[in-house]
């Protein structure tokens, strides 16, 4: 069998699975859930130990500490792995949900109801903890999934899914709704972006390579992001000690992850003591901090190799590690300019303590996420209470934001009569 009819039988038995998940009801899906959580708890060792191949290899191939971050396992983060399988069996189920319904004058009476997209695509790069994710997100709401993970986290993710798909099946519910495609050939990619006879959504998760080349082939609708740059602008009404706090956790928590903050922008009145305090702090936890002329002028006293003078390209770049784009702005509305020609509509913040200038920032950013005093981390689907996500949206259509139980539903229109007939 070659490779592309071998990911073409996955797409058959997929569609053939979601079939009979449109028949399941909310209990029968939870039930399923439950069971997936269990057989994660119960996988540990084979899990971890299937990690411990992929680390290995990771390390052997010079993969940077951020992403050796992303991609590790241990006993506790397979815990919360289980535990957010739960908190999704937990969470109302969308599917079967009325928007809205009315009656004509005629009598004919409609409903527009929330029903599953069908078969989902779900290509992904490194993190492990996607494969659980996508997996759960999709089977409860009645959609089947075929996955494919990157080179790096084959072991992981083989592991896994077979894990999830064996607690699902348990439970009476078809095996072939998760499906994960076990070869590393990125080929595979190309394949499963051409089976639109298969697929009605594909969702990529990783770098913007990956996700133009889904773009590129996809005959399916995407729902994607490319990049997460993210800024936060420290206005001069602004709280500096909630400043440096907030700058700290966006930056240094996890850098390597699509809602920490890749450009600080500081309001001109007050440089000096932003620069003076938070400045120091972010030095002395080893942020690079590329710099525009007035941010240097500040800063170069340091005398730090970690201050350096930044390029235009460095404030449209998703850095994934300890390095900051700063600019100094004259007003609000120049970092609302600046976020909005170089942003990547993510994920933005502003500081202050003034809230008219607050409401401007949250209404004129075209953000998917925009936030008044509050870390960029908390774009997630487990911080908004979704449960988890498959990713973060920065599309307009048909998602955006975190993508979550009702991001992966659709709808249809179901009306009901008693004869009527159009004149």
């Amino acid at each position: 069998m070659t490779l592309t009819e071998q990911i073409h039988d996955y797409g058959r038995r997929a569609r053939a699975a979601a079939r009979l998940m449109r028949q399941s009801g909310t209990a029968e899906k939870n039930a399923g859930l439950v069971a997936m959580a269990d057989e994660l708890a119960a996988a540990e060792a084979a899990i971890l130990s299937a990690n411990a191949q992929d680390l290995e290899k990771a390390r052997a191939s010079g993969l940077s500490p951020a992403m050796i971050d992303r991609l590790a396992l241990d006993p506790k983060r397979i815990t919360a792995m289980a535990d957010g399988v739960r908190e999704v069996a937990a969470l109302p189920d969308p599917v079967g949900g009325i928007i809205r319904e009315w009656t004509r004058p005629n009598g004919l009476r409609i409903q527009k109801k929330r029903v599953p997209i069908g078969v989902i695509g779900i290509i992904y790069e490194s993190r492990p903890n996607v494969t659980a994710d996508a997996a759960v997100l999709c089977a409860k709401t009645g959609n089947a999934t075929i996955l494919r993970g990157g080179s790096e986290s084959i072991a992981s993710n083989v592991a896994i899914a077979a894990a999830l798909s064996r607690g699902w099946s348990k439970a009476g519910l078809p095996a072939d709704a998760i499906q994960l495609i076990p070869v590393t050939d990125r080929e595979a990619v190309r394949v499963m972006c051409e089976m639109d006879q298969f697929m009605d959504c594909i969702v990529p998760r990783g770098g913007k390579g990956l996700i133009e080349a889904v773009v590129s082939h996809a005959r399916m609708p995407v729902i994607k992001h490319y990049d997460g740059i993210c800024a936060m602008y420290v206005d001069e009404a602004a709280d500096l000690a909630m400043a440096g706090a907030l700058i700290v956790n966006a930056k240094c928590q996890r850098p390597g992850v699509c809602n920490a903050i890749e450009t600080v922008l500081v309001h001109s009145a007050i440089a000096e003591n932003f620069f003076a305090t938070t400045g120091r702090v972010l030095l002395e936890k080893g942020v690079q901090l590329r710099c525009d002329e007035r941010a240097f002028a500040q800063l170069a006293a340091s005398g730090s190799a970690l201050v350096t003078h930044a390029t235009a390209e460095d404030f449209r770049t998703e850095f994934l590690d300890l390095i900051l784009a700063v600019k100094v702005v004259d007003s609000p509305g120049e970092a609302i300019g600046h976020i909005e020609a170089n942003g990547s509509h993510h994920s933005d913040c502003i500081i202050t303590r003034d809230e008219p200038t607050a409401e401007r920032f949250l209404a004129e950013v075209d953000s998917a996420t925009v936030y008044w005093n509050a870390s960029t981390r908390f774009t997630d689907g487990g911080e908004f209470g979704f449960g988890a996500e498959i990713g973060i949206s920065t599309d307009k259509l048909h998602a955006r934001g975190p993508v979550a139980l009702e991001e992966l539903t659709t709808y249809k229109y179901v009306l009901r009569g008693t004869g009527q007939v159009r004149g």
